[in-house]
């Protein structure tokens, strides 16, 4: 039987991912990448990115995220490189709040090596912190962080190295489906394949303008901030932390390369009309909310960042991806729109990618991210 040919366009934090278990799977695989390999232009840069087992945005996720883990590990084994560190995670916020109810069902629904503390507990164990009467954390032993643009090259690499084919520099121009397959206009060539798995990130709608609507990209601005004392915030003694409730939500990195800290603002700094040209310039009055936050809530860290990066991912309007056949076709999927919090997953997102190409199904469980909901 002829081994289907599948073409991956975009590969970033997914598309690498996918390239590497079809790769895994004997598939012939052909990848195409408008810019390099783990470049700094979409969701994929900023050093670090948090892994979270106790999950914020629901329940839904912890297995999805139990498979990636494995999978994390597993891609750590195959190429000799350390992409996921696990150094625990504290998920602060009041405790009627609905992001750590959803916290506090995970761990406990799911079995997550966890420890609920009240204020002055964490306060006396993780003195970098300051917490506010009413305001719990969630200790999650199965967090930690990530290395995304190292994370993203060696699922490449790997891929290649199993057999895989990279278009590197080689920009999609269109996708269209024909009575034998999927042809793909690229770097003025065409491509013909099976099937084909869009992985485009920012640039997702542009393939799928009934999109449009309801997935946008938006500027993601990253900070790191100075302390006196940056052995307090090494990761041995300053796990990964997420925070809400406050004016503004934000999270925090260790300071992985010895002087500077990351802390970073959760909301977004406006929508990108057009991902190909994404304004990297950031105005002071821009970084007010996130540099309050540190005055306000951080012990040890100067409010005003050393280090500034701009990156950019696609938002839908529930903030839950699009991961699915396209209604009416058995031959196009979309994985695309996560929504800032896609690339702790995107090891079983590259699984389930494969299991979608190959047989139109998965295991996993993927409902919640049907692209029904915006695609007809």
């Amino acid at each position: 039987m002829t081994k289907p040919r599948i073409g991956v366009i975009g590969v970033g934090s997914m598309g690498s991912m996918v390239l590497w278990q079809l790769a895994k799977a004997g598939v012939e695989a052909v990848g195409f990448e408008q810019f390099g390999i783990g470049h700094d232009r979409s969701a994929a840069g900023g050093e670090s990115r948090m892994f979270r087992t106790a999950y914020m945005e629901g329940a839904d996720y912890v297995p999805l995220l139990k498979a990636s883990r494995k999978l994390w590990e597993e891609l750590g084994e195959e190429t000799g490189l350390e992409l996921l560190t696990l150094c625990g995670g504290l998920m602060i916020g009041p405790r009627d709040h609905p992001r750590i109810a959803n916290v506090i069902r995970s761990v406990r629904e799911f079995a997550i090596d966890h420890e609920i503390l009240e204020a002055e507990e964490t306060m006396r164990r993780y003195p970098q912190h300051r917490l506010g009467e009413g305001e719990i954390a969630v200790l999650d032993r199965e967090a930690g962080f990530m290395r995304p643009e190292l994370a993203v090259f060696a699922a490449a690499e790997r891929a290649e190295t199993l057999g895989a084919v990279i278009h590197r520099h080689t920009e999609v121009e269109a996708i269209e489906e024909t009575a034998a397959g999927v042809r793909v206009s690229a770097g003025g060539r065409s491509h013909e394949f099976d099937r084909v798995i869009v992985t485009a990130g920012p640039w997702t709608a542009r393939f799928f303008p009934a999109l449009e609507e309801n997935l946008v990209p938006r500027k993601i601005v990253m900070t790191w901030y100075l302390s006196s004392e940056p052995a307090r915030f090494a990761s041995e003694s300053f796990p990964v932390f997420g925070r809400v409730g406050g004016p503004i939500d934000i999270f925090g990195v260790p300071a992985l390369e010895g002087t500077m800290t990351k802390i970073g603002s959760v909301d977004t700094f406006g929508d990108v009309p057009d991902p190909g040209a994404l304004h990297r310039d950031v105005e002071l009055a821009e970084l007010r909310h996130i540099n309050g936050e540190v005055e306000r809530c951080m012990n040890g860290l100067r409010p005003d960042p050393a280090r500034i990066s701009v990156h950019m991912d696609g938002y839908t309007t529930d903030e839950h991806a699009v991961v699915g056949a396209v209604p009416g076709s058995e031959r196009l999927f979309v994985m695309g729109g996560y929504s800032g919090h896609g690339f702790k997953l995107a090891p079983v997102m590259g699984e389930i990618g494969k299991d979608l190409v190959l047989t139109g199904s998965t295991a996993h469980g993927i409902d919640h991210l049907a692209p029904g909901r915006y695609l007809s």
